[in-house]
């Protein structure tokens, strides 16, 4: 065996693995840079989250605090994990801004369905909400109703946004809900619409028409 291979082999654990003993600050000298990794495509990356505390609003604003809203992603992923109103049978909504947070105000047609079925097996319904979809408002599109202030309530889902930083296009987005209603059943809501702006979107909004959000997460992920 030559001693370069018997060196090396020596450096080398049973698992075959490198020994820590194999490095010294002479290992790294030459080293000039260290190739960046990769991600691969469709992997979702995630970029932030915020937890709420008696919140008024959850806002993502990029550039703000690590948050990334650019043409870094072509789709974003917000997850929501058991937002729970201060105040019961809430709705909860989103908004979007073209302005860096200052103003929530985007003009957006959307639709909203609904199937629920309750604890006592009735009612068991699918509907649609004609008090959930936008037609060219600037308000918040709902994507939850009812969404009681118990211990064990709140409201879980996710939200799909589409090339924000699109400057062509209008801005799509799909959002599933769940939520234990007012009444004691559960309720899973169906929203998607658009954002009818050719404006970048860097701001995304969630917020209770009334009072606060008491407690919950919604992260943020960009799909590669």
């Amino acid at each position: 065996m030559g001693t370069i291979t018997r060196n090396f082999a020596n450096n080398l654990t049973t698992s075959g693995l490198l020994k820590a003993a194999a490095f010294n600050n002479d290992s790294f000298d030459n080293v000039t840079s260290v190739p960046s990794g990769s991600v691969e495509t469709g992997a979702m990356v995630f970029i932030k989250k915020l937890t709420a505390s008696s919140s008024a609003t959850l806002s993502f604003v990029d550039g703000t605090d690590g948050v990334v809203l650019d043409d870094t992603y072509k789709e974003y992923y917000f997850t929501l994990n058991n937002v729970h109103p201060q105040n019961t049978d809430q709705n909860f909504g989103i908004n979007f801004s073209t302005d860096g947070g200052s103003n929530y105000n985007v003009v957006k047609t959307g639709t909203f369905f609904r199937a629920y079925h309750g604890e006592g097996d009735s009612p068991a319904t699918l509907e649609y909400g004609t008090g959930g979809g936008l037609a060219q408002g600037t308000g918040l599109q709902l994507i939850a109703n009812g969404v009681r202030n118990d211990n064990d309530s709140g409201v879980s889902g996710y939200l799909h946004l589409f090339n924000p930083s699109s400057t062509t296009f209008v801005k799509h987005f799909i959002s599933v809900t769940n939520c234990h209603q007012d009444n004691v059943q559960s309720i899973n809501s169906f929203v998607a619409g658009y954002g009818n702006t050719t404006s970048a979107i860097n701001g995304v909004l969630f917020q209770m028409p009334s009072g606060n959000i008491d407690s919950g997460d919604i992260c943020l992920y960009g799909i590669a």
